[in-house]
């Protein structure tokens, strides 16, 4: 079967999601398990774009050691030095060079004929290769750009040293056959094209993301770049899940693989979501909530019948297992670390005791403890943010007729223990007024939500919050039984996250980009 290299971008073209603002200790997270998923290249971010985005690039540089770290530049020689600077500690380094070549581009953005893009890109491309072996090059908006010249341009990477030639639907505007025919007609028409790897970079703007990409493979593309969940600006980008279990499942029609470890799609989608804030539709393929549920009665009675009359992918595939260790109130440490191994999860003893405290005070608070609340504890604080102001207790007051007030304890560090009351216009805005007057911390709240992540009347409840401080934001998570305790503890995350991002000059600004 032909090898799909794995190109994910989660950590860059992932990241200009709205809203999304990852920093170093996440980024990290997030490929240590794209590495156990076993994607072939990360693209790890955009260094030219800050000091800060350069230091994370270079952590994941040094941190991974499976898989081709990528840093983006422009045509720029500044931009290539700082991701040389960035990439100088990884194993296997390689340069995401890109150029606008589309009429519109041209035109509006860039101001240059086309001679001139290709003398930029290919002086660009001869300065890179003095220091990099592997760089990819992509003709931005590749998809609107003419055919004869998109062909111009492939041939002039390829003559300038260019090892993989991306072929960008920047917008989201191909179907495709339109897009398969780009692939075909490079293939036959350009020289030396079989030196040099055809890529494929979908953006979802039209919601044929994963067609496309499906369409660039049976067309000649070896390698397909998109994120986990599909994430990404605008309308996101191709899922990388989608087009591995589309691979997978029709193999006999695709005639093409992936690398991937299929067992850890399930796990680096949760962490993903986690991570970045952004939730999952519960009718997403292959890792949404309802990717495997049936509530028809007639596919019900299939399904009891037969699985594969309704279910072309198994739940086990992508790691969807089900629990034989059943864990509550009366679990020991001991049976709790191999629930944590079963579930993938590698913890020091330290961290192995702080889950166990966690879990035996919610085994309290439930009669049964899933799979999912175990997660949902594990990954609440995946990354550990210093803890300037820690929630201690919380007591909340609300009746229909009357102002409901909360008063709240928080243990400020240097400081001691604060308490204070506070009323609002609700309960949660009662709760973060008082958290602002016991912090003295000035913020605006620019997103608030609240989703289930266990079933029942009893189950966890996971709040985002996304807090805005002058320029800088961050986001926060708290989970929780209690809406309203889940809420608090959201609001206090973010606020410390706020307080590390004071201290961390060179916030990352985001671009639009490929």
């Amino acid at each position: 079967m032909r090898k799909i290299y794995v190109f994910d971008t989660t950590l860059r073209d992932g990241e200009q999601s709205p809203g999304v603002n990852l920093n170093t200790k996440e980024k990290l997270e997030i490929a240590y398990q794209l590495e156990k998923l076993g994607v072939d290249r990360i693209e790890a971010g955009f260094p030219a774009a800050s000091p800060g985005d350069l230091a994370a690039v270079n952590a994941v540089a040094r941190a991974v050691k499976n898989a081709t770290v990528i840093g983006l530049s422009r045509s720029r020689e500044q931009d290539i030095d700082a991701a040389r600077e960035a990439l100088k500690d990884a194993q296997d380094p390689c340069l995401h060079l890109f150029l606008a070549t589309s009429p519109i581009h041209r035109k509006h953005k860039l101001r240059m004929e086309k001679e001139q893009v290709l003398e930029t890109a290919e002086r660009a491309i001869r300065y890179a290769k003095q220091y990099f072996s592997k760089i990819e090059f992509s003709p931005e908006d590749a998809g609107r750009t003419e055919l004869d010249f998109l062909c111009q341009v492939t041939e002039m990477a390829i003559r300038a040293g260019a090892t993989v030639v991306n072929i960008p639907d920047t917008v989201g505007y191909m179907n495709p056959s339109e897009f398969g025919n780009i692939f075909k007609t490079l293939k036959n028409r350009v020289p030396g094209i079989e030196k040099i790897q055809l890529s494929a970079h979908c953006h979802d703007d039209l919601g044929m993301a994963t067609a496309n990409a499906l369409a660039a493979i049976l067309n000649g593309a070896d390698q397909i770049e998109g994120t986990i969940n599909g994430i990404g600006e605008r309308a996101g980008n191709t899922a990388i899940e989608e087009v591995a279990m589309a691979l997978a499942t029709r193999a006999d029609y695709f005639g093409a693989t992936t690398g991937l470890n299929l067992k850890e799609i399930a796990k680096t989608s949760r962490l993903v979501s986690k991570l970045t804030g952004m939730v999952v539709p519960g009718n997403k393929a292959i890792v949404g909530a309802n990717a495997f549920a049936h509530e028809s009665g007639i596919h019900q009675d299939g399904m009891l019948k037969e699985k594969t009359t309704y279910e072309i992918i198994s739940p086990e595939t992508i790691g969807l297992v089900d629990s034989k260790l059943v864990l509550g109130k009366h679990s020991g440490r001991a049976a709790f670390r191999e629930k944590l191994i079963d579930l993938g999860y590698e913890l020091d003893d330290e961290a192995v005791n702080a889950a166990f405290a966690k879990f035996k005070d919610l085994a309290d608070r439930k009669k049964n403890v899933s799979d999912e609340d175990i997660r949902a504890l594990l990954e609440e604080k995946l990354v550990d943010t210093p803890e300037v102001y820690a929630l201690e207790q919380i007591e909340v007051s609300y009746g229909n007729k009357s102002t409901p007030s909360a008063t709240l304890r928080i243990r400020v560090a240097d400081q001691g223990v604060k308490e204070t009351r506070a009323e609002g216009n609700g309960s949660v805005d009662a709760i973060y007024n008082a958290i602002d007057a016991l912090t003295a911390e000035t913020v605006e709240l620019e997103d608030y939500s609240i989703k289930s992540v266990t079933h029942g009347k009893d189950a966890l409840g996971e709040v985002h919050v996304v807090l805005k401080q002058d320029e800088v934001s961050a986001q926060g998570r708290g989970v929780s039984t209690d809406i309203l305790e889940a809420s608090a503890r959201a609001y206090v995350d973010a606020l410390n996250r706020l307080v590390e991002k004071r201290k961390t000059p060179g916030r990352r600004d985001k671009m639009s980009l490929i």
